[in-house]
């Protein structure tokens, strides 16, 4: 009886003893992620706009001019490269205004020489940051558009005059994405200006597509004929002409090929007096997909095209009616 009493004490006394220890945390198993888990954004168009700066003479009142530039910084550097391309083009175009063509040719041709004196003059290389560098190429519209300014008010114009570029990120995903481009300026005349373009590009050819390069072999004279239909379409709901073959005489159908890929269609972006009157403002037409699936390649016609018509129509900023 003692031995089994003297036993059992020996077990309860080893037990109490093993409950006491710590008990060895249990290592968790590395997991290792899979390349689909792992969020690829080289093939996403991610960035925002950039105010460049801008140095106008003095000026005090509610006329003084308006002179804005944005840039798009992203993760995608052709994409950038390409729409500071398009703004440096955009403000030779919008200032291609009779002797201004002249002083911005005169003014670019003094930047040059003095960036050559600089750098001859300064053994170290400086980094500029893009935003910099097209501070510095904007120089030359800057002074063409003061000198407009100081011309109308000598002339007695009580106007103020304007100039914006800016792009947005369209569409940031897809088969392409896309960057609008959006332009308003106000330069002394009966009413303002403003314009659209489209910039598709493919991230994996790191690319800037255009039109024909989203058309199948032999199918483009078939986009004509869709889009020619959408026109007659669009002049009859605008109410621009009871008769389409009178107001062909005027304005001329033509394919555009600024486009994007909407949600529910190929948007043909048109600019201003290019297929009807100023009162038209920048007509768009739409061809629905339905209708393009022997018309365009197959990678452009997924239904999950993530773009919003609306958006691009709501940055642009509306033009100014004056007279003089």
């Amino acid at each position: 009886m003692k031995k089994n009493a003297l036993a059992v004490a020996i077990m309860m006394s080893a037990f109490a003893i093993t409950a006491c220890q710590p008990k060895a945390e249990k290592k968790s198993e590395p997991v290792e992620q899979t390349a689909s888990a792992v969020q690829d954004t080289t093939l996403k168009l991610q960035g925002e706009t950039q105010k460049v700066p801008v140095i106008l003479p003095e000026c005090n009142g509610n006329r003084c001019p308006e002179f804005s530039i944005d840039r798009l910084q992203t993760n995608q550097v052709f994409v950038d490269q390409q729409i500071d391309q398009a703004i440096l083009q955009n403000l030779e175009r919008m200032l291609d205004i009779g002797k201004l063509k002249q002083d911005i040719r005169a003014e670019k041709d003094k930047q040059s020489a003095i960036s050559e004196v600089a750098t001859s003059a300064s053994d170290v290389v400086t980094n500029v940051t893009p935003v910099q560098q097209m501070a510095i190429e904007i120089k030359p519209y800057i002074t063409a558009f003061s000198g407009l300014d100081k011309e109308l008010k000598t002339l007695g114009a009580s106007s103020q005059i304007t100039l914006s570029i800016s792009p947005k990120i369209l569409n940031a995903e897809g088969a392409l994405v896309t960057v609008v481009l959006n332009t308003s300026s106000y330069m002394g005349g009966a009413h303002g200006s403003s314009s659209q373009t489209y910039y598709n590009f493919d991230l994996k050819t790191q690319k800037l597509v255009a039109l024909n390069d989203l058309v199948q072999s032999g199918q483009k004279v078939q986009l004509e004929k869709l889009a020619y239909e959408a026109f007659k379409k669009w002049v009859t709901d605008s109410q621009l002409s009871t008769n389409l073959e009178e107001y062909e005489q005027v304005w001329k159908f033509k394919l555009s090929d600024n486009y994007y890929l909407g949600k529910n269609g190929l948007i043909l972006q048109y600019g201003e007096y290019e297929i009807g009157p100023y009162v038209a403002g920048l007509p768009r037409l739409e061809i629905p997909y339905t209708q393009l699936n022997k018309v365009l390649k197959k990678a452009y016609l997924s239904e999950n095209v993530n773009t919003d018509q609306q958006k691009a129509a709501s940055t642009v900023m509306p033009n100014k009616d004056k007279s003089e």
